[in-house]
């Protein structure tokens, strides 16, 4: 796997309309390789200890209005300086006017040099947030992504447990499938993992005495989503009669995937579990301990029992099953 992702410029020129004012390369070949992008009013006062030639560079009002304080020769000379350092792209924002010398000197150092009527926040927000998720680290993972009630559920599990079979039942129950067998994992934040499908398996299910599927064309284009956060993983066993279970929920368990710790569950297969239903509850619980909300405190609770207490001990005293 590499470690290091990219994005062709044309791709993000075709997601922002931009306007091209200079582009000798082909768009495809320019490769962006930094999720981060610059305003660079320090650079065009002539600082460049700490320029980064691979950042998108962002030109605003406060860029544009540092140099008409200027004479021409001396604002040439500072756009000279700058473009000098080829930085892989520049971008002006608000569609302010570009002069015949502006666009001269991006010719001469062959700098992409592009336009967009967007506000310079707006559009700096937004090509972020673009470069994040192309950008992200990433692992494809075998499993099967579903949004159950707006929560991104990863179901993992070994062949043949019955992950697409479910994930075809939630469907029918009205909720979307975002991948199935391959997982497409992205790490889009310090906090975040988003999950999509390969382009050319998107939408498809292997369902196992039936072949493949496609659930848009069978279940309609409500049916499926593109990407989702991944809320909780659950992890889907053959029922072990020798393991013990978690029974009370008091335990909070975890994944670590691309280092990030998701909550996550171990459900036991066995016949009569429906598992479409325990995983509708389980979605809705896992969005309640979200808003603060636990079931198994809220019990030991009103059975007057301290925080101190042991899962199982706490277990055997109301067990009611």
């Amino acid at each position: 796997m590499p470690s290091k992702f990219t994005v062709s410029l044309k791709k993000i020129i075709d997601e922002f309309s931009l306007e091209s004012l200079n582009l000798s390369q082909n768009a495809e070949d320019i490769l962006i390789s930094s999720s981060e992008v610059n305003r660079p009013g320090l650079h065009m006062a002539g600082y460049f200890e700490y320029f980064d030639a691979t950042r998108i560079q962002i030109i605003g009002k406060s860029e544009e209005g540092y140099l008409k304080d200027f004479d021409g020769n001396v604002a040439n000379n500072r756009l000279e300086e700058f473009f000098s350092r080829k930085p892989v792209a520049v971008i002006i924002c608000r569609g302010l006017e570009v002069s015949e010398d502006y666009i001269a000197i991006a010719k001469k150092y062959d700098v992409p040099l592009l336009r967009t009527t967007e506000t310079t926040s707006n559009f700096t927000s937004a090509i972020i947030a673009f470069l994040n998720l192309h950008l992200a680290p990433r692992i494809t993972m075998h499993g099967v992504l579903v949004e159950v009630y707006g929560e991104g559920i990863l179901l993992i599990g070994e062949s043949g447990v019955g992950k697409s079979e479910t994930a075809i039942e939630l469907v029918k129950r009205g909720h979307r499938l975002i991948a199935d067998d391959a997982v497409e994992v992205r790490r889009v934040s310090n906090k975040s993992l988003v999950g999509t499908a390969p382009d050319n398996i998107r939408h498809f299910i292997e369902l196992r005495g039936i072949g493949i599927i496609n659930a848009s064309r069978i279940f309609g284009a409500g049916a499926v989503k593109l990407t989702e956060k991944i809320d909780l993983v659950i992890n889907i066993e053959q029922w072990d009669v020798n393991k013990v279970y978690d029974r009370m929920g008091l335990d909070s368990e975890t994944t670590e995937i691309l280092n990030l710790k998701i909550p996550s569950l171990t459900i036991p297969v066995k016949p009569g579990r429906n598992l479409a239903v325990i995983i509708e509850v389980a979605a809705m619980n896992n969005r309640q301990k979200k808003l603060g909300y636990n079931a198994a405190e809220d019990l030991l609770q009103r059975l007057g029992m301290t925080e101190g207490e042991q899962t199982n001990s706490a277990a055997e005293t109301v067990d009611p099953f």
